[in-house]
């Protein structure tokens, strides 16, 4: 069960302009303006047929939806227009939609809105942008960016300008209205906001790369804190071997999967090892408010079918937790679009957490975060998310200086924002007049 949501003033008028209109919107945001909380928000409390969608399976997982290529039975290649066969069960469920929203779409590939807009249009026999359904979007364009397999960027360049959504031949047909969240919720001291902010638009100043610098000079503390790393390989061989160093006894706990669903999108580990001693990150909200997806811990006793996990001065149980994997299927008795579980994951909701992919962390809050930067395979947009897991710029450590090559930024997505904010200044103008 997940935390009561309370909306922001600016959350609430968002949630009133998906609900009361019919208008195509994408909502962005620096990390921790309350992207996810809204989107949860509107999943919940909306009165229209809605599907969810997310480019991968872990952050389907997180908003309770679809991956994208699941959901619109599309083959796990280049999508072309024209390509793809009818499927008549498909069309019935996007017939009976009335909103369906995209989570996480920084890392949406141009050909797949491109093939999300066919679906639509073929299901509703309708020939104008989606067929006709709403089509709201969730993200941040400055964090992680799509994947692209290696030797399709020529193409991606040559057909659509380039490779993010904004380059979908349906974007360019299409009216979005878009909204950037300003209120921000992790972060509340205004210079550590302004260095994330110059980070993530590529602006840092040398007096704030400085500042950055300063904490690379601070120890470590050995409990408390989760290294963010580029890379799986050097995220699990850390892990072992901090988990390798505690003496006692290890134990280990398999998780119930029924169905068939993906490793990728394993949650935590299926065959979950632990100490007495190990640190490890909680994946699921407390009904309670005790903590919250991202609260790290330390493990203070396990058991053959119990853990207790250390948080602050206070010791938990921890129940095992459920990750469901849905499907939407049109029940014609109802004339309803219905939800079911077509796979599950149950395990203790913790992960291992002395280490952990910049990639998986997108979404989580921490109060201590150290950034790996021995590897050279920083991508656009990583170091903003590693740093912005943190709430405050003393909860952030270095093992390494930070170079100036170490943020990255790309100029297409600059571009592009810039670009939207002047459109978004000529929309305000307009609507005083």
């Amino acid at each position: 069960m997940d935390i009561t949501i309370t909306l922001s003033t600016e959350q609430q008028s968002s949630f009133e302009t998906i609900e009361r209109t019919r208008k195509h919107l994408f909502f962005t945001g620096r990390a921790g303006t309350g992207k996810s909380v809204l989107l949860r928000y509107v999943r919940e409390h909306t009165q229209k047929r809605v599907v969810v969608v997310a480019p991968t399976g872990i952050a389907a997982l997180n908003v309770q939806g679809q991956t994208i290529h699941k959901f619109f039975k599309l083959p796990p290649k280049l999508y072309t227009p024209g390509s793809l066969k009818p499927n008549s069960s498909l069309s019935i469920i996007l017939r009976n939609t009335d909103l369906l929203i995209i989570d996480e779409v920084s890392m949406l590939r141009a050909d797949l809105l491109d093939a999300i807009d066919e679906r639509c249009r073929e299901a509703c026999r309708n020939n104008v942008p989606f067929g006709g359904i709403q089509l709201v979007m969730f993200g941040d364009l400055f964090q992680l960016p799509p994947v692209v397999e290696e030797g399709l960027m020529e193409y991606f360049t040559d057909v659509h300008g380039g490779y993010f959504f904004f380059h979908a031949q349906v974007w360019k047909k299409t009216t979005f209205t878009i909204h950037e969240l300003t209120q921000m919720f992790r972060q509340t001291d205004q210079e550590f906001r302004d260095i994330l902010n110059a980070i993530r638009d590529g602006s840092v100043t040398e007096a704030q790369l400085a500042q950055l610098n300063e904490r690379s000079n601070y120890p470590i503390p050995e409990e408390g804190v989760v290294t963010l790393a580029a890379t799986n390989a050097l995220v699990t061989e850390i892990n072992q071997k901090r988990l390798d160093q505690l003496d006692g006894e290890m134990f280990q706990y398999e998780a119930k999967i029924e169905g068939e669903m993906k490793k990728t999108s394993f949650p935590t580990e299926p065959f979950l090892q632990l100490k007495k001693g190990a640190q490890v990150v909680l994946l699921k909200n407390d009904s309670h408010g005790r903590w919250v997806n991202g609260t790290v811990g330390i493990v203070a006793e396990l058991a053959k079918d119990q853990i207790w996990v250390r948080v602050g001065n206070f010791v938990y149980t921890i129940e095992k937790e459920t990750w469901e994997e849905i499907v939407y299927e049109y029940d014609f008795a109802t004339r309803k679009v219905e939800m079911h579980v077509v796979s599950s994951f149950t395990q203790f909701p913790v992960r291992l957490a002395w280490c952990g992919t910049i990639h998986k962390s997108q979404g989580n809050t921490y109060d201590g975060v150290c950034i790996d930067l021995s590897s050279d395979t920083f991508a656009p947009g990583q170091f903003y998310v590693a740093a912005s897991r943190c709430r405050t710029l003393d909860g952030l450590y270095f093992p390494h200086p930070v170079k100036r090559s170490h943020i990255i930024t790309d100029s297409t997505v600059q571009a592009f924002m810039a670009g939207k904010e002047s459109l978004c200044m000529e929309e305000e103008e307009e609507e005083a007049l």
